[in-house]
């Protein structure tokens, strides 16, 4: 059940509808529809990033941002065909995320910043590219040492000789 789901029923809820009327016009047990009350004030108070589904999973500002900036960080490298390891990318969205950390705390006229930490973990890293769809991050050994003037040559070769 998205986010948007438990706020369409916390609306309902507001309005008068009782839990036994919620689930039955949501389809939902009973149990799962107090579990979303029960959450009521953490579904209100924290924005979600898209397709966040479960409260454990709700991001910060500062989340939202580092996979912003993280996501184009990698769409460049892509791009320039450049060698990255998930080590080398999970170090650097924890860079990312240290700065935008040290940003807001700066903004925020704090000497030392928060005790909110971010591990890129390689889990994180699997679900990171399942939320944003991405395949292939990931590239090294003959993927991003092969010649590309060389391919090209070889097809058009390949090409003459088949027909």
């Amino acid at each position: 059940m998205t986010m948007e789901m438990k706020h369409e029923i916390l609306e309902k809820h507001e309005s008068g509808l009782k839990v036994t009327e919620l689930a039955c016009q949501d389809e939902r047990s009973t149990s799962t529809i107090c579990t979303i009350l029960k959450q009521i004030d953490a579904i209100k108070s924290t924005k979600t990033s898209k397709g966040v589904f479960i409260l454990s999973k709700l991001r910060s500002d500062i989340h939202d941002e580092m996979e912003r900036l993280f996501l184009l960080w990698i769409k460049e490298k892509q791009l320039a065909g450049d060698s990255v390891t998930e080590t080398i990318i999970c170090e650097k969205a924890i860079r990312i995320y240290d700065d935008l950390k040290g940003k807001q705390a700066a903004e925020r006229g704090e000497t030392s910043m928060a005790a909110e930490t971010f591990k890129a973990s390689h889990g994180w890293l699997d679900n990171f590219k399942i939320w944003t769809g991405m395949h292939s991050v990931v590239r090294h050994g003959e993927a991003v040492s092969s010649d590309s003037k060389a391919t090209a040559d070889f097809v058009t070769t390949f090409a003459s000789v088949i027909t």
